[in-house]
């Protein structure tokens, strides 16, 4: 899988940097929110660009802001990305004229020795443009006046960016041919996602701070391990929107959640610490109700004294609060030292394949001929019934047809039998199973 060149959006807030983006890729990415400071972390895709194929990435507003948390990190990241780029777009708003500190900034990108195309941003219609002299001032031959919102000259913007690109050295037009294995951190907050992200990358790329809320975008990188490649997305903590003020972090909250479903496998990260808390059965549910494979990263084990003694006990704790999601693996990390972090994507790997098998009507019905002799079937109101004959449907997740003797449904714990049985059987661990009861006459 070839290098992609890199196109990188940066610019003071609100100049509407986010809404460019995902104008440039051709979907709704990143987070736009009319209140500074929406992006903190590098908000990265992969978009075509006049045939080209292109890793674009949104990045932090630049300023230092006493009253805005984290502001010198956001800005130090998003100099680390230009400093990366094969292009950059400086994103200007037309609406408010051009600031002291954009000129200044416009020069010190300069001095990167990068192609460096001004965006004049918000320019809605013909009019405006006579008013628009000042940015002449700025000496660039790539200058542009669009409408991120409304579409207008963004071809020509997309034209000037093609032309600015690296020559191809290998990559091909279009779409990938193999997609990466999607990933997603997910979890409360402060349990140590994005530091978890940062160590499986191997680099600062996302923020940490101890401050809630930190991670505000879900966040993509695309890392590689040998032959295979990864697509980390970090998420941002999931709690009670109730309990939050800023309404840029709830908006996080709400990415986050439609990150679980988009997603090939689900990492829940839990501080060992605090494990299990109440919010860890909350997003645990998120996942479940996914079914998408699943494994649970216990992180922080740098602090642990007796791991065997530590694990059991862990064991114990996900048996008692977590029993829901008992098919995930757990395992072990510690985001700081980097012990058992490559794990990680080893389990990954193995409850992504586990979701994609398929087992043969001949297996299944021997599986349930033995069941109804063992331990028949019994129904919510405790009567017996058997299993005529089974089918699977699909997978991810493995869904299977059971034709029965009258009633449509299991007792609950009769169905945590009969899935358990099954998982150990045909080796679905990581991954939930969807078991559908359907009466039928024979």
């Amino acid at each position: 899988m070839a290098k992609l060149p890199r196109v990188v959006i940066v610019g003071y807030p609100n100049a509407g940097k986010s809404t460019l983006f995902n104008r440039l890729l051709g979907r709704r990415k990143a987070l736009v929110h009319t209140l500074p400071g929406m992006t903190r972390d590098r908000v990265a895709a992969e978009a075509v660009i006049e045939g080209r194929r292109v890793e674009l990435v949104d990045t932090g507003g630049f300023f230092d802001s006493a009253a805005e948390p984290l502001s010198a990190q956001v800005k130090a990241k998003a100099w680390e990305a230009a400093r990366s780029a094969d292009v950059l777009i400086l994103v200007l708003d037309g609406k408010r004229g051009l600031l002291p500190v954009e000129e200044d900034l416009a020069r010190s990108l300069q001095k990167l020795d990068r192609p460096l195309l001004v965006a004049v941003n918000k320019i809605d219609t013909e009019r405006e443009r006579p008013l628009l002299g000042e940015y002449f001032r700025l000496g660039l031959a790539g200058l542009f006046f669009v409408s991120a919102e409304h579409r207008i000259s963004i071809e020509d913007l997309e034209g000037a960016i093609a032309a600015a690109l690296p020559p191809a050295s290998g990559e091909t037009s279009g779409e990938p041919e193999t997609p990466p294995l999607r990933i997603a951190l997910i979890g409360r907050t402060n349990v140590g996602k994005s530091s978890l992200a940062n160590r499986l990358c191997g680099e600062e790329r996302f923020i940490v701070d101890e401050l809630p809320g930190t991670t505000r975008d879900s966040s993509d990188v695309l890392i590689r391990r040998g032959e295979k490649a990864y697509l980390l997305v970090d998420t941002a903590g999931i709690r009670k929107l109730r309990k939050v003020e800023d309404e840029r972090e709830s908006a996080g909250i709400i990415k986050a959640k439609k990150n679980i479903p988009a997603a090939d496998v689900l990492v829940l990260v839990l501080d060992v610490a605090e494990f299990p808390a109440r919010q860890d059965a909350a997003v645990a549910s998120l996942a479940l109700e996914s079914g998408k494979p699943l494994l649970l990263a216990l992180n922080k084990w740098d602090l642990v004294r007796e791991e065997r003694a530590a694990l059991a006990a862990a064991e114990r704790a996900r048996a008692s609060r977590l029993d829901f999601v008992g098919y995930a693996p757990l395992v072990p990390v510690s985001a700081l030292t980097g012990k058992g972090v490559a794990r990680v994507l080893d389990v990954a790997d193995k409850v992504f394949r586990n979701a994609q098998k398929k087992v043969g009507t001949p297996r299944l019905n021997q599986f349930v001929a033995h069941a109804n002799t063992a331990n028949p079937p019994t129904s919510r109101k405790g009567r017996q019934f058997r299993i005529k004959y089974m089918t699977q449907r699909g997978v991810l997740p493995p869904t299977f047809l059971a034709f029965t003797s009258g009633p449509t449904a299991f007792s609950p714990g009769y169905e945590k039998f009969f899935v358990r049985k099954m998982r150990d059987l045909f080796g679905f661990e990581g991954t939930p199973l969807r078991i559908v009861l359907k009466s039928r006459k024979i």
